[in-house]
């Protein structure tokens, strides 16, 4: 098969074109070639700006793909879109599009779960993430019913594994719990979120090209959900450490001037998927349960060298999150002064 990965340097995209070329697949890269990666051998580099129509054009001109694997699309938000170009472009010449969506692709808030792909899409303007997420489906969809364009949308919820370069999620939790540092929980730590292995979801696209049950539709592709609280339970035996919690009070939240802990944890993540559809449609099969999946990633953390010293906060360009290990130390102190207050 002849694949192109739009994206590739990062986390999904870096374990995407990994999934193809142990499949022995033909595999190209196209990116904007800003972020510094080693591409496995034989893999080709396209360099273009996908929100730049005619770079897009120039790039691509006369190539046909078996199949476009559509990992980059957050740079739309932060960098301007032009979806009908990019959808133009592949018109007549690509065997599958997969796009890698989110959960934040729905209508967030509401208190009926769990969540299936028939649900209220965001109405949110293109110029937020979920809102972007959501048109690009939407013109997807229209596309295929008008033209037959074969294309089917990915939903993934909370995504963790190597490489995960969103940096407020297992990495420093590994950090907090090798250190005793204090765990700030909001909300009582009963927010539950859906969580899913990174190469769980790249078996599951990969799947997907040439399953005609897949074409024109919506799929839902995660591992389980579970509770901030029983988050923190199982990351703390896979590290083998004792958390150092800390009940973050309801009033308190709206006078934190900074993130104090993970996205995650706050009320709004608070929505966990079905899969049903994708294990009915798809034979969708997370290979990775919540633990072990843990346990594989802290084997990596580990051989990253990391157990051994005080990481400084890590800060990824496209997602801006990070951690504050000080900051989060003055707000438990101001938790336990505060206490009394609270009771």
């Amino acid at each position: 098969m002849k694949a192109l990965v739009l994206g590739g340097s990062v986390f999904v995209g870096k374990h995407m074109v990994q999934a193809l070329v142990n499949a022995g697949h033909d595999v190209s890269v196209l990116n904007r070639g800003k972020t510094p990666s080693i591409l496995p051998p034989g893999v080709k580099h396209i360099v273009a700006d996908r929100t730049d129509a005619k770079s897009m054009r120039d790039a691509l001109a006369g190539s046909n793909w078996d199949a476009v694997f559509d990992v980059s699309g957050f740079v739309m938000v932060s960098g301007g879109s032009d979806v009908k170009s990019l959808l133009d472009l592949f018109e007549g010449r690509i065997g599958h599009y997969i796009y890698t969506s989110s959960v934040m692709a729905y209508d967030q808030g509401r208190g009926v779960f769990p969540w299936r792909e028939e649900d209220p899409m965001s109405s949110e303007g293109p110029e937020t993430y979920g809102g972007f997420k959501a048109e690009m489906e939407r013109q997807l969809l229209a596309r295929h019913q008008k033209t037959g364009y074969p294309a089917t949308i990915i939903r993934p919820a909370a995504i963790y594994g190597p490489d995960n370069n969103i940096f407020d999620m297992e990495l420093p939790m590994f950090l907090r719990l090798r250190q005793g540092r204090p765990i700030l929980v909001p909300h009582g730590g009963l927010v539950a979120c859906s969580y899913g292995h990174v190469d769980d979801l790249c078996e599951a696209m990969l799947g997907c090209v040439g399953n005609k049950a897949s074409l024109g539709q919506i799929f839902n592709i995660t591992g389980e959900a579970v509770t901030v609280n029983e988050y923190i339970r199982v990351l703390a035996d896979v590290v083998g450490a004792r958390p150092n919690v800390v009940r973050v009070p309801d009033d308190m939240l709206p006078a934190l001037k900074k993130p104090a802990f993970g996205h995650l944890f706050s009320a709004v993540h608070h929505g966990p998927l079905s899969i049903e559809k994708a294990q009915r449609l798809l034979g969708f099969r997370p290979r990775y349960d919540f633990r072990s999946g843990h346990q594989g990633t802290y084997a990596w953390f580990l051989a990253q060298g990391w157990g051994d010293k005080d990481v400084r906060p890590l800060l990824d360009a496209l997602w801006g999150a990070t951690w504050d290990f000080d900051y989060e130390a003055d707000v438990a102190r101001r938790i336990a002064a505060a206490k009394p207050r609270f009771e």
